[in-house]
C-alpha cells in the first residue's frame, strides 16, 4: 500500500517537531506552507529546513488563503492537510480538499485554552498542566474533534521556552504515532463538547506583559516567566520609562509593594503580598545582572527606594 500523502502548514519550533514526526511515520509531504524565520526568531530550526533537507518543496505564500493557493493543494491531491502552529485560520474549502482530512495540532489540552499562544497563557494563570491536542479542523478555532492528546505537567520555575520544548516534543510524538491510525481509520473521535467547558485567550498584546505593583508576587513571577527569553519580557512603566524584568524568583525576604531594596542575596522588588529577587533587567537594551546596576537603573526610573 503506498504511503498516504499530506499538504503541511507550519510554524515555530512544534512545527517543525511535528513535520519530522510525520517524515518518521511515512507520510509522504509534497509541498510545506510556512513563513520566512523572523531575526528574533533563530533560536528553533524552522520548518524550513526539515522540508529542504527532505527535498519537500517549500511555499513562502504572503497570504495562505487564496485562489491560487488553492488550486495548488488541490493539483497535489492529498490524503492529508495538516496545520502545525501555522498563523492563518485556513478557510473552509481547504478543508474539503484531503480525501482523509485535515488536521490541526494545539499547545493545549482542548478545549481549555483555544486560540493563539496557550503556552503562555497557561503559565501566566498559574496553571500545573497543559498539553498538545490532534484534532479535526472545521472553520471554527481549535474546534473539530479530538484524536489524540498527550498531557504535559508544568514545573514551578516552567518559562514559555522550556514549556515550548516539551510541547515540541510531544507534538513529534504525537504525530508520529497518531499518523498510522489517521491513515487507516481507527484511532476515535472525542467530541470537544464531552470534556468539559471551553475557554478562549486571543493572541498576546505587548500590554498583556506589563507588570504591577497591585500584583501578587505569585502573579507578577507567571508574568514574568510567560514571557522570558527569548520572548519580549514582561515589563514596569515609571513616571521615568519602563525597565523590563527579564528574570525574577520568588523570595520570603520582605520588600514593600512599589518599592525595591538591595539585600546581600541581591535586589528585590516589592508587590502586593510579597517581592520577587530580581536576576536580570533590561533597560534600553542593555542587560543588568548586578545588583549594583539593577538599584540604580530602579533609582533613576523613580522607583521608591525602602
Amino acid at each position: 500500500m503506498p504511503s498516504p500523502s499530506a499538504v503541511v502548514c507550519a510554524y515555530s519550533s512544534v512545527g517543525t517537531a511535528a513535520l519530522e514526526g510525520l517524515l518518521e511515520a511515512g507520510v509522504a509531504v509534497k509541498a510545506l506552507y510556512t513563513y520566512a524565520q523572523g531575526a528574533d526568531e533563530r533560536w528553533f530550526t524552522p520548518p524550513a529546513a526539515v522540508a529542504e533537507a527532505h527535498g519537500i518543496p517549500v511555499r513562502l505564500a504572503p497570504s495562505f488563503n487564496t485562489d491560487e493557493v488553492f488550486e495548488a493543494i488541490r493539483a497535489h491531491q492529498p490524503d492529508f492537510l495538516f496545520s502545525f502552529y501555522f498563523r492563518e485560520m485556513i478557510q473552509a474549502r481547504f478543508l474539503e480538499l484531503p480525501r482523509l482530512g485535515a488536521y490541526n495540532l494545539h499547545g493545549s489540552l482542548l478545549p481549555k485554552y483555544r486560540g493563539r499562544a496557550p503556552l503562555n497563557w497557561v503559565l501566566v494563570k498559574g496553571e500545573t498542566e497543559t498539553g498538545v491536542t490532534l484534532h479535526a479542523m472545521t472553520p471554527k478555532p481549535d474546534d473539530g474533534h479530538i484524536v489524540a492528546q498527550a498531557r504535559l505537567p508544568i514545573d514551578w520555575d516552567e518559562t514559555a521556552l522550556s514549556l515550548t520544548l516539551k510541547a515540541a516534543d510531544a507534538g513529534r510524538g504525537l504525530v508520529r504515532e497518531a499518523a498510522p491510525g489517521l491513515a487507516d481509520g481507527s484511532l476515535p473521535r472525542i467530541d470537544q463538547k464531552t470534556l468539559g467547558p471551553s475557554t478562549y485567550f486571543g493572541g498576546r498584546k505587548p500590554a498583556d506583559s506589563r507588570l504591577d505593583f497591585a500584583m501578587t508576587a505569585g502573579e507578577a513571577f507567571n508574568q514574568i516567566r510567560a514571557v522570558a527569553d527569548p520572548w519580549p519580557n514582561a515589563f514596569l512603566e515609571t513616571a521615568e520609562g519602563s525597565v523590563k524584568v527579564a528574570w525574577a524568583l520568588p523570595t520570603e525576604l520582605p520588600c514593600p509593594a512599589g518599592c525595591f531594596r538591595s539585600s546581600r542575596e541581591g535586589v528585590l522588588l516589592g508587590f502586593a503580598d510579597g517581592a520577587l529577587r530580581i536576576h536580570t533587567l533590561k533597560v534600553d537594551g542593555a542587560r543588568l545582572e548586578r545588583p549594583s546596576e539593577q538599584a540604580m537603573a530602579l533609582r533613576l526610573l523613580g522607583v521608591p527606594q525602602s
